[in-house]
Order: C-alpha cells, then structure tokens, then sequence
C-alpha cells in the first residue's frame, strides 16, 4: 500500500471577530469565565457575503496554490462537515465545481464532527491508492454560528467558524499515516437534530461528560498511532491537537512532556471549529514555518459521535 504525506495546507477564516467581552452584552457570561474554563478569547462568524461554501473555497485554493497542484491533478475530493450550506447537493460536490475539478472523482462530505479531518486524511489514503492521479484534497470546514444556541451560556461561548484544506500526495514507497479511529454511538452528551426535529438544528452538549471522555480519548490516540507507527514521542516533530479546550490540551502536555516548541494552541482566537480545528492549526503551522518538508507531526480528534483519532502523517 502507497502512504501519503501532506503537500500543501491552506485556510479561509471569515472577517467577523466576537471577544468574549461582545458576549458579554448578551449572554450572561464574563471574559473571565470563558477564558480560564476554556482558553478562548476570540472567534470568527461568517456574516455578509462570507458564508461556508467562500471560506471552504478559499482555504482550497490556498492549499492547491502551497501545493503547486492543479485542480485537474485532484483524484478525489473530501469535506469533513456537520454544518455544510446543503445536505443535498455535497459541499464537496459543489467545491468540485468552484474550483473545476475533474468530473470523474469522488467529492463527497464526510461526518465525524470534530474527527472529521482526521477520517477524512484515512478515507483519502485508501481512495488514492485505488487512483490513478496521486494528489488528494482534504477540508475541514465549518459554519457552526448557525448551530449556536444563545439561550446556553455553556455551549454559545464555544464555538466558531473556519476552514482548513489540506492536499496530500499518495507514492510508492512512503509509509502509511498508521491513523487509529474508534466511534461509540452516543446522542446524548454532543447532539445537532436533523430536519425531522422540525426546529432549528442546534448545538446541545453535556460539557462536563465530554471533557471526561476526551481527557481519557486524547491518550489512548497518542499511544496507538505511536505504536501502530512504531514510533516514539521523541520522533514526532510536533503534536496537533483538536482545539476543543485549552485544558485538554495542557493535560496531554504534561502527561507527555511534550516541549513547548513542539505543540500550539489557536483556540484562544477561533474558539472549537470542530472539523476545521486540526487543519487550521495545521496551516499557521506551516505559514510560520514551525513545520516543513520532513516535518513528523502527529495528529489527534476527538468529538461528536462520540469519535476519536489519531495518526502520524508528514509533511512532503
């Protein structure tokens, strides 16, 4: 089997910024609360002209332009989501068209809320290994100010919009991203309703059993893509982790003794952009030239479903 490393990584994230102190004036909470229960202080809304199809948009083109790939070098094309413009048709189907990609490809969206990228980077290995063109785009994207309920302090602090994109390159002789993923139906502690609800689809959450789950998911990630890799902590360049909660993340920091200079946090400006998380970390990553061609970096989700994840992918 053909592994693949990723080639170029690219974001669009909406103008609009709300602090913690905009929500303050209409939502019972403080910068305070937010800030030390969470880490976050900012995060961006679509609103005008920007929606989810122009952010999911530009975060691909400014992947394909990292690359230096053609959109008709693309072999197939997915968008992880929970909060697309459309159930019917796909936004991968309608990225296909505003970038051109080639009609003979597989676009398709793909649901693992906060995983998503991450299942998506496993989906696209397999896919492109059954293609004949050797580039894959992946995207994160999402619009989840629409799903917000402002009538729940806990959840309305949380969330926000954005979108990374990622395109891989699939070749002989490179090895295998080794991802490790594991879902357990749950529709109790992370829930959006679907059309049947009748209602709007909003965002409910369980907060504190979710934090539980997911001090216990980010671990036991780490610990199998580092065996199914057969690797070390010390061989991973760097370490990036769904932005769900900086306290999540100090805790795996310390359990693991990663070093400073080798993970990063930006919820502090984006607040949980579930599927967009991981790739948006991915390309201030690369823009700020912290990881490079040969760069190691490990990968881990965890969210809605209940899902989890991780894997070991580099940078070509």
């Amino acid at each position: 089997m053909k592994g693949i490393k990723i080639r170029g990584v690219g974001r669009g994230v909406p103008g609009k910024i709300v602090t913690n102190q905009d929500l303050e004036r209409i939502v019972e909470t403080s910068d305070a609360w937010i800030t030390s229960r969470t880490g976050i202080q900012s995060r961006h809304f679509c609103a005008g002209e920007e929606t989810f199809s122009t952010i999911t948009a530009a975060a691909a083109r400014r992947a394909l332009e990292s690359a230096g790939v053609e959109p008709e070098e693309i072999g197939a094309c997915i968008v992880a989501t929970l909060s697309g413009d459309t159930l019917v048709p796909s936004a991968a189907c309608m990225l296909q068209r505003a970038l051109g990609l080639p009609m003979d490809i597989p676009c398709f969206d793909l649901g693992a809320a906060c995983t998503g990228f991450l299942f998506g980077l496993h989906t696209m290995e397999c896919l492109l290994n059954a293609s004949p063109r050797k580039y894959g785009l992946v995207v994160g994207a999402e619009n989840l100010s629409r799903l917000i309920n402002w009538e729940d302090r806990g959840t309305c602090i949380l969330f926000g919009d954005g979108a990374g994109a990622a395109v891989v390159e699939c070749r002989e002789g490179w090895p295998s991203i080794s991802a490790v993923m594991g879902c357990c139906g749950n529709d109790g502690l992370l829930r959006v309703p679907g059309p049947e609800a009748g209602g709007r689809s909003l965002i409910s959450m369980e907060g504190t059993k979710v934090f539980k789950f997911a001090v216990e998911a980010v671990p036991w990630c780490v610990d199998q893509a580092l065996k199914q890799s057969g690797k070390t902590v010390e061989d991973v360049d760097f370490f990036v982790f769904h932005q769900a909660n900086a306290r999540i993340i100090d805790l795996a920091v310390r359990k693991y003794r990663i070093p400073p200079e080798k993970y990063y946090k930006n919820i502090q400006d984006y607040g949980n952009t579930s599927a967009a998380s991981i790739p948006l970390v991915l390309s201030e990553l690369r823009e700020q030239e912290k990881v490079g061609p040969g760069s190691r970096v490990l990968l881990v989700g965890f969210g809605g479903g209940l899902t989890w994840g991780g894997c070991l992918i580099e940078f070509a």
